[in-house]
């Protein structure tokens, strides 16, 4: 694992944010991989009403696992910065708690999913001809929840000390497993949606398996000790509530809203709906890399923070603002280039690329918005500074995203209308985090005072 690690307290930073960004771009890419490998199977070999069940579930799902990954942000935090204060005793304490969290998590979010499953098909108005689908499909994908919690708060403990490679070797074995049950169910099968599923719930299975046999071997702070696995450590428990809550409520923000607007793309019927996740499918890769150089703000701050080298956190913040927003720029071009071709590979139909073009337009474009909006939040989160950031974005998100579709969308009730809202709030969510970060850095370096001490 030595080869694996990066200094991020010494010497040059963009060369080392490249290193750790990259893969973790990857790994995100390979997750959505696992939406997009049903949607192309399903959209191939059943219908467009399976791909209209599987967008209506995206935002539902992202829902649980947004907030999933922030907890996960708590321990890539908290165990980042015992390893930047040298503090190995602090660093295993979190790892082992990391583990028995991301369990409980995992269960619990199981349980209230098959308990609201239901609910959320009335509350999201679903087409009768598409419910049944939907329902079925979240019901089993569900029952990979506790591995994808499990996989993301691994993760996050490889993160801490640079490795990204190691969580992006194991997605890449769960999703080619994901790709070949998925048209074995299919095709040989034909177990249609509920094969799907049940595929991608057994490949999250797979990538929890290989991170948990991994870390049980490493050597160092970080070995998960399997006859310790029971043993938590309060105060790491409460740094990691402390950190990760804020930021899954971030995340869980923009899928709550996006539940909103979801409702009333499925008014506009099933073509709307398969254009929006087909769409949806591609646009989120482009995002994968803004969380990316987001998350290497947030852990080499993290370990800077920790070593007390305030300098050089605050020129992490610059480097990664700038490598993000190339990376963005190069990526959109690129989906935009070929938008009418990625689309096709998930419909024949033409209504449905048209509409998925729509989307592109509005909300792939605008990215370079986001960049700042993310990159900033991990930087400030890396400080442990958690909650106003979440709450900025709770607020400005929600708020905008509410009033337009119930204010703006009855006006001239388009699928166009709708896509506009995005960059619309995130503009306003951008000026709102600007404004926190620059009040942040000024009470830091006037007081030379560290926000949080404690681990």
């Amino acid at each position: 694992m030595a080869n694996k690690k990066i200094n991020m307290l010494e010497g040059s930073l963009w060369d080392k944010i490249i290193v750790f960004a990259l893969p973790l771009a990857f790994t995100g890419m390979l997750q959505q991989l696992y939406n997009a490998a049903d949607v192309a199977v399903l959209g191939r070999f059943v219908s467009d009403l399976a791909v209209a069940a599987v967008g209506n579930n995206v935002p539902v799902i992202g829902l649980i696992i947004s907030f999933c990954m922030g907890l996960a942000l708590g321990v890539n935090v908290v165990v980042a910065r015992a390893l930047g204060m040298k503090n190995d005793r602090k660093a295993n304490e979190a790892v082992r708690t990391s583990f028995l969290t991301a369990v409980v998590f995992g269960v619990i979010a199981l349980i209230i999913g098959q308990c609201f499953a239901s609910s959320a098909m009335d509350w999201l108005d679903v087409p009768a001809e598409v419910r049944d689908h939907a329902l079925i499909y979240l019901r089993v994908y569900l029952l990979g929840m506790p591995f994808i919690a499990v996989y993301n708060f691994l993760a996050a403990v490889f993160r801490s000390q640079g490795d990204t490679q190691t969580p992006l070797w194991a997605l890449l074995i769960a999703s080619l497993f994901n790709i070949v049950g998925n048209l074995f169910a299919v095709l040989v099968l034909d177990w249609g949606i509920a094969g799907v599923a049940l595929a991608t719930a057994l490949a999250n299975l797979l990538s929890a398996v290989i991170l948990f046999v991994r870390l049980t071997h490493l050597d160092g702070p970080l070995k998960l000790n399997v006859s310790e696995l029971l043993k938590v450590d309060a105060a790491s428990l409460k740094s990691i509530v402390r950190i990760g809550l804020p930021a899954g409520v971030q995340g869980a923000v923009y899928s709550l809203s996006n539940l909103v607007i979801q409702s009333a793309i499925n008014s506009l019927g099933p073509a709307a709906m398969a254009g929006s996740v087909a769409a949806f499918t591609i646009e989120i890769n482009v995002y994968c890399f803004i969380n990316a150089f987001a998350l290497a703000a947030t852990t080499f701050v993290s370990q800077n923070y920790g070593a007390r080298n305030l300098e050089r956190c605050y020129r992490v913040m610059w480097v990664t603002l700038g490598l993000n927003m190339f990376m963005t720029i190069l990526m959109t071009g690129i989906v935009l280039l070929f938008s009418r071709e990625l689309l096709g590979i998930f419909t024949n139909s033409e209504e449905v690329i048209a509409l998925g073009m729509i989307r592109i337009l509005w909300v792939v474009l605008p990215q370079p918005l986001s960049v700042v909006m993310d990159t900033l939040s991990g930087c400030m989160r890396g400080y442990g500074y958690s909650m106003p950031p979440a709450m900025v974005t709770l607020v400005v998100v929600c708020s905008v995203r509410l009033i337009w579709v119930y204010t703006a969308f009855p006006l001239v009730p388009t699928y166009e209308t709708l896509m506009m809202v995005y960059p619309l709030s995130w503009v306003i969510t951008m000026l709102g985090l600007i404004t926190l970060y620059v009040r942040l850095v000024r009470r830091i370096s006037k007081r030379r005072q560290f926000i949080t001490d404690e681990i």
